[in-house]
């Protein structure tokens, strides 16, 4: 029956000592809590490569000279959303052109750069990759921002039943003080501690996470504009 564990048996007991409905709360909350360490985790093991493989990027894209070999370069850092784009492009430009190493001839003789045509073409495959590199980026903060807005609310709900059903059996006991009182009150109060363990990781990642998108978002842009205004005057 809920409100029989002692309040110096510790969390555990109060777990295990409460009714079906708070066992459940607590068991969602506590697989909730799990996933979204997971999901922090990958997350942060990812923006890592991220990071690590853009920094290698923007070096072979200041120091090579010809399109080929950034484009090759370009297709080795698959995790870097600045070398996407650079493939989305480039690929745009191969497949106008038939070859990188004829897209090198062209940007080397042009003397004015791209026709207006191709150049318009190329920022749409740049936009259409920068949505899908942003879309990738954000999977699963979704869950993240879900749980960190849900479960204390979750673990509110499991706390209130917890209170109706410690007033129901101080009610059938006929009794109402402290030492009946507490445990039942203790054993619901576990749901929203529970609850806030699950959120506040939830809510620091999700806002953490959002921000390196929305920087990375903001760099993806800015060499979007630099390798348009590159292929507009000559590739060098």
């Amino acid at each position: 029956m809920p409100g029989t564990g002692s309040v110096n048996g510790g969390v555990a007991e109060l777990v295990l000592s409460a009714g079906p409905v708070a066992k459940f709360v607590l068991l969602l909350l506590a697989t909730f809590s799990v996933i979204c360490w997971a999901l922090i985790v990958e997350k942060w093991w990812e923006f890592r490569k991220i990071r690590g493989e853009s920094l290698r990027f923007r070096l072979v894209f200041r120091e090579a000279r010809r399109f080929s070999v950034v484009f090759g370069a370009a297709k080795k850092h698959r995790d870097s959303p600045l070398a996407q784009l650079y493939v989305a492009a480039g690929q745009e430009l191969v497949t106008a052109y038939g070859s990188a190493e004829i897209v090198d001839h062209v940007l080397d003789d042009a003397d004015e750069g791209l026709p207006a045509e191709r150049l318009d073409s190329t920022g749409r495959a740049l936009r259409r990759a920068g949505s899908s590199e942003v879309a990738r980026m954000e999977r699963y903060l979704p869950f993240l921002g879900t749980v960190a807005s849900s479960a204390p609310f979750i673990g509110l709900f499991g706390t209130v039943w917890g209170i109706m059903n410690s007033f129901r059996s101080i009610g059938a006991k006929g009794a109402a003080n402290l030492a009946t009182v507490a445990p039942g009150i203790a054993e619901a109060l576990v749901a929203t501690a529970i609850g806030l363990m699950a959120a506040i990781p939830a809510v620091m990642a999700y806002n953490y996470f959002s921000r390196r998108i929305r920087v990375i978002a903001a760099e993806m842009e800015t060499f979007s504009s630099d390798f348009l205004n590159i292929v507009r005057r000559r590739f060098f």
